[in-house]
């Protein structure tokens, strides 16, 4: 099978589409965190976190739901954490991040170890995932339905959710409000404007949205919490946040270049190729991907001065 054959085909598209969810999710959190005038560093600890909250929320409350709303709640705990010591005792964000981030891998490993006795997964704890779902109608239609039908629920959710936030940024008072002060709080207040409350908005949709991430992770991506599983994702999707410049639609097209590096760098594993330069494709793609996005915003900053 040729390198072509891998990548024009539906189930490459499929796999492409499952494995960008967990990063539109983070660029999604990464997008309102920068909304509100909020430094999105601690999104990788955070989806973390609810990864594991997520399988356990749903053990012991018996089904899914109960799992993703618990990564929802960690998620917006987390957040408000990440929020009291940047914007309350005026922490250096990106100081406060990096604790955030080597905090939630201890803690995690810990919390795994005191509910099952193993370090490594939460395999033991059995608990329920969230269903795939196939679209009547449209997984009949040939290719077309071999590509988009048979994803998880959270997966169409994280679509839903773009169409959603491009409304509530742009047409909703208090969106336009949280943009306000992230572009400029002094403006913002001088108009009357409650920049807390604003910024406390921002963290909480930040915070449910890293939680839908962490929790796709555990309970969609696979069926239970392992150690540091979300892998670079967080960061990944501040990466895919800035190449589409804050716009939810441009952000999907982002995070679905990534989906696709992941998808192809499972593919070339049929071509005998070495694991180790296999595992760097999505890795490269992303310095790539942030060159010609540092490039891209270097040439527009030299026209505006001249």
């Amino acid at each position: 099978m040729s390198i072509l054959e891998i990548i024009f085909s539906s189930d490459f598209f499929f796999t492409s589409i499952r494995l960008m969810t967990p990063i539109l999710f983070a660029a999604l959190a990464c997008m309102t965190f920068s909304k509100g005038g909020i430094d999105p560093i601690g999104t990788e600890g955070i989806m973390l976190l609810c990864a594991l909250a997520g399988p356990v929320g749903g053990y012991f409350t018996g089904n899914a739901v109960g799992g993703v709303l618990t990564a929802m709640v960690v998620g917006v705990l987390m957040a408000f954490v990440f929020g009291y010591f940047t914007l309350i005792l005026d922490t250096n964000p990106v100081l406060a991040g990096i604790a955030l981030n080597t905090f939630s891998g201890g803690l995690t490993i810990f919390l795994t170890y005191y509910l099952t006795g193993n370090k490594g997964s939460t395999q033991s704890l059995n608990s329920p995932v969230v269903p795939n779902i196939d679209i009547p109608l449209i997984e009949n239609i040939p290719v077309v339905g071999a590509i988009v039908s048979g994803h998880s629920i959270l997966t169409y959710v994280s679509l839903i959710l773009v169409v959603l936030l491009t409304l509530f940024f742009w047409k909703t008072p208090y969106g336009v409000r949280i943009r306000a002060v992230g572009e400029n709080e002094k403006s913002a207040a001088s108009v009357g404007v409650n920049i807390m409350k604003y910024k406390y908005i921002s963290l909480l949709i930040a915070g449910c949205l890293a939680g839908l991430g962490g929790a796709y992770m555990s309970m969609s991506y696979v069926s239970m919490f392992s150690r540091d599983m979300i892998a670079g994702r967080g960061w990944i999707g501040m990466a895919a946040e800035s190449m589409g410049f804050g716009i939810p639609w441009r952000i999907t097209g982002s995070v679905f270049i990534f989906g696709m590096a992941d998808s192809l760098a499972i593919r070339l594993q049929m071509l005998n190729l070495p694991t180790q330069l296999i595992s760097c494709i999505p890795y490269v793609v992303t310095i790539i991907a942030i060159s010609i996005y540092s490039w891209q915003r270097s040439k527009v900053k030299k026209k505006k001065a001249e």
